[in-house]
This record gives structure tokens, C-alpha cells and sequence, in this order.
């Protein structure tokens, strides 16, 4: 394995960085820098806003051998630290980008001003399935998980009220390098941080949907038990009507949690 090269693109007003304070966002599985757009124009005038892509999504380049999660966290920092060298930053991710989200929170906390893991959590789903998953889009591409991905991901309605945003989140999943995603899955399926999370420190906010079957409430409250359980200071929200990418179903409601969130910790 070897820590993976992922690229960002800056979802915030262009100006010199540094005059905000910094949030990098990350995403879920099959989607890009899309997935934070709506959200990261909200808070855009506050904060700068990077989202970085998954390796053989968006923008970022395709994975030549496999990465685990904690790999994905490493590549995050470098990243940071290839604008911003040495910067503290609030971070936020949805379901893999989520985990990593802990997984910076386990081993970085020194870097992180707040967390908001969104729609996700220390394991997800079960290793048998994310590798039979790996092994189909290997095989067959990205497209053979267009229709599944489209159930698992959008609350009920969500596509007919917002046709334009699912449209390209799908494309995204489409157009996503196949092996890259495969690889992804196999780091999905060697997920488990249940036993660390304890050791996160920094203030922590879980935003789960109603709707999510990936990374329902339960596991959200879950989550935050455990960071409690360790001394940390945590707290989750459901959100009613929503499925597995918040910042995409609910942009406004997000992005006022995340800066009321932000703002609570003094940055």
C-alpha cells in the first residue's frame, strides 16, 4: 500500500489563503468536489473552502496500487500543507471522506480546529461487501453501481426536487476511474476504528439523515459515545427527509450547523 496523491479545487471566492480560517471538505465514495458546492457557497464569504477528490475522482489522479483510509488521512494533511504549510483547519467529510475525517482526528488532532463527520462512521457496511463491490466495478466499471448509488445516496424525492445537482453526483460516480474506486472500496472494507475513536480530542459534530440506511442516526449516536467515552467532546443531528450526502440534500441546513458549529469553538 502507499499513501495515495489526491488534488483540490477551491470551492470559496478566489483571494489569497489565509484570511479565513480553513476548511478542507471531503467526499463520499463515487462522487467529487460537487458533492460540498452548495454548502461551500454558503460559507464561502467566511471561510476557505477546499474540497479534495478521492483518487481516480473529479480532478484527482488515478490510484496505481491500494491505500487504507489512514493512508487517505496522510494524503489530506500533504495536501494541506502543499497551500498552507503547517495550517490548523477544520475539516468535514461524508462517508469515506467522513472516516477519514476520524482518522485525522485519531492521529492529527493537533491540526484540526473542529470535525464534522457527516453521514458516516468508524465502519461501514461489512468487508465481504465492499470487496464484492470492488471486484463488479473492477470488472464491469462505474456505471453498474449508477443505479444502486442512486437509491443508497438521495432521500425520497430528492431527485425529482433537485434533478440538476443528482444529475451530476451520478456523472461523477460515471465518469470515476474504475480500479480507483475498487481500491476505495478495499479501504472501506479494512475499516475499523471503532476502538480509537475514543482518543479524539477535538470537538467533534456527526450529522446523520433520517433516510441514510449506509450510516443511519444510530450509528451517528453511537459515534459520539464513543469520543465521549474517551473525554472528547462530541454531538450528533439527524436530519429529517435526508439520505446518505447531506451537504448535497440539505446545502442550507449544513452549512448552518457547520458555521454555528465552527463558530462555537471560537475559530
Amino acid at each position: 500500500m502507499a499513501k495515495p496523491i489526491i488534488k483540490a479545487v477551491l470551492l470559496s471566492p478566489q483571494r489569497e489563503l489565509g484570511a479565513k480560517p480553513l476548511l478542507v471538505a471531503g467526499p463520499s465514495l463515487g462522487t467529487s468536489t460537487v458533492l460540498w458546492s452548495e454548502t461551500a457557497a454558503l460559507l464561502g464569504d467566511e471561510y476557505d473552502v477546499i474540497g479534495w477528490d478521492l483518487p481516480g475522482h473529479g480532478i484527482s489522479p488515478a490510484a496505481t496500487e491500494g491505500f487504507d483510509v489512514a493512508e487517505l488521512a496522510d494524503a489530506v494533511v500533504d495536501l494541506v500543507d502543499s497551500v498552507s504549510p503547517g495550517a490548523k483547519f477544520h475539516y468535514a467529510g461524508v462517508s469515506l471522506g467522513g472516516a477519514t475525517g476520524l482518522q485525522l482526528g485519531i492521529k492529527y488532532g493537533d491540526r484540526l480546529r473542529s470535525l464534522s463527520v457527516q453521514c458516516s462512521g468508524p465502519k461501514l457496511g461489512t468487508p465481504e461487501g465492499w470487496l464484492e463491490r470492488a471486484e463488479t466495478v473492477r470488472s464491469l466499471g462505474t456505471p453498474v453501481m449508477i443505479q444502486g448509488s442512486a437509491e443508497r445516496w438521495f432521500g425520497h424525492g430528492f431527485m425529482d426536487r433537485q434533478p440538476e445537482i443528482s444529475s451530476r453526483l451520478l456523472h461523477a460516480l460515471r465518469d470515476a476511474d474504475r480500479f480507483s474506486y475498487s481500491f476505495c472500496c478495499e479501504a472501506l472494507a479494512g475499516l475499523d476504528v471503532r476502538d480509537q475513536v475514543g482518543s479524539i480530542t477535538v470537538p467533534t459534530q456527526v450529522i446523520a439523515g433520517v433516510e441514510d440506511e449506509v450510516a443511519p442516526p444510530s450509528m451517528a449516536e453511537e459515534l459520539v459515545a464513543g469520543i465521549v467515552a474517551g473525554g472528547g467532546t462530541a454531538k450528533a443531528v439527524a436530519l429529517d427527509g435526508v439520505g446518505h450526502l447531506a451537504p448535497a440534500e440539505a446545502p442550507a441546513v449544513v452549512a448552518g450547523l457547520m458555521r454555528t458549529f465552527m463558530k462555537e469553538n471560537g475559530r
